[in-house]
């Protein structure tokens, strides 16, 4: 995989440039930035190259076809208030486009073609369709890693067709994944949530091989807490797990992994009520587990002092309610007091522990924060992205 960084000439080359712009909109407003803001290197980057670019980008799923309330044009005005340059959205079809007159039909340096996925030829991964994306630059850069799971023609065909290279924000993922995946700096400790066990196990058995903890959170743990004889009253669970927690807790022997679960909790009757401390033993029928308890945060923080390397991937109780996100700061509190002292290396990934963080304003406070769901995941499970494959 090559990387943009390294490229000694760009000037006057028109960069196609795959981003995921995909930010949570509300009525044309912006409710997150974090996307648009980890780009910038990039895009700054080759601005100071003096290379024209072509952005390709989506959000949300118009399935093909034109959905006015997801167009690009709030993400174009972001883009320009943040790079101080000129940036114009191309609303023309991209079947229509002359190619080459493309950049010269316009004085500016920043083009960003409208919504991707108003094409249906995108998510089929149509190779006559990444041909003629092809044909408006010179060279294709990928810097959308939480897109590189989907073999679609802007991600997994283009480069079939272009010399092609790695964006600078792609190149941080893939190292700081290879870091906890591949250079270990051991004791190495993964902290997962997550609402479904199903969804993590072949994430939590390709880790099991490597890390030395796993501490499982959230609404999967109370399967654990169940399997174990406990009572989890009214809190969510998934169904048929017996088998998945066996085979965990049977490779984890195997492997010399420890698995930790929550010793005790925090509950109440809903999610807007007020908390109350159990232990596992004294779960009522009516009550819903929502954060861990005391014992339990002491004994995460105690194993994050003693490792060397994190990855955090997921809350530890339902945050969105204040009441409820006294663990999940905790741990977010102790990784940031040992990153400071450069005790550990941390990565941090998954839409809700971003969120979180960002509630916190203590996203750069980690070495390493993915906006990425899917493609971080898979990417953890020893999965080959389709986006990575076709770059290599």
């Amino acid at each position: 995989m090559r990387s943009i960084i390294n490229e000694k000439n760009l000037n006057n080359k028109k960069i196609l440039l795959r981003l995921d712009l995909n930010v949570p909109l509300e009525k044309d407003k912006i409710k997150d930035t974090t996307r648009i803001d980890k780009i910038l290197p990039t895009l700054n980057f080759l601005i100071k190259e003096k290379a024209k670019i072509i952005i390709l980008s989506h959000v949300g799923r118009p399935k093909g076809e034109i959905v006015k309330e997801l167009s690009l044009e709030p993400i174009c005005k972001e883009l320009q208030n943040k790079l101080g340059k000129k940036v114009k959205l191309i609303t023309e079809n991209i079947k229509e486009i002359k190619s080459k007159n493309l950049l010269n039909n316009y004085n500016d340096e920043i083009l960003i073609l409208e919504n991707i996925r108003f094409y249906s030829e995108e998510e089929q991964n149509d190779n006559k369709f990444a041909k003629l994306l092809s044909n408006l630059g010179d060279i294709y850069v990928n810097d959308a890693f939480s897109c590189s799971h989907r073999a679609h023609a802007s991600i997994n065909q283009i480069p079939k067709f272009m010399p092609s290279f790695s964006g600078l924000q792609l190149d941080l993922e893939v190292n700081a994944l290879n870091k906890i995946t591949s250079e270990i700096t051991r004791p190495i400790t993964c902290i997962i949530g997550g609402s479904k066990i199903s969804t993590k196990i072949n994430v939590i058995k390709n880790l099991i091989t490597k890390f030395d903890n796993i501490i499982i959170v959230g609404g999967m743990a109370n399967n654990f807490i169940e399997y174990f004889g406990n009572s989890v009253g009214n809190s969510i669970k998934e169904t048929n797990c017996d088998k998945i927690i066996e085979e965990i807790i049977y490779l984890s022997k195997k492997e010399k992994c420890r698995i930790i679960y929550p010793e005790d909790v925090v509950v109440s009757k809903d999610l807007n009520g007020s908390p109350q401390k159990r232990e596992l033993s004294e779960i009522l029928s009516d009550e819903i587990i929502l954060d861990i308890g005391p014992k339990t945060i002491e004994k995460i923080t105690k194993i994050i002092d003693s490792s060397k390397t994190i990855l955090w991937n997921g809350p530890a109780g339902y945050f969105e309610n204040p009441n409820f996100a006294y663990g999940s700061i905790q741990i977010a509190k102790k990784i940031i007091e040992n990153n400071k002292s450069n005790k550990i290396f941390s990565v941090v990934g998954g839409g809700d522990t971003v969120s979180l963080l960002n509630n916190l304003n203590s996203v750069n406070k980690f070495n390493f924060v993915s906006t990425a769901g899917g493609a971080f995941l898979e990417y953890l499970e020893g999965k080959n992205l389709p986006g990575i494959t076709a770059l290599n």
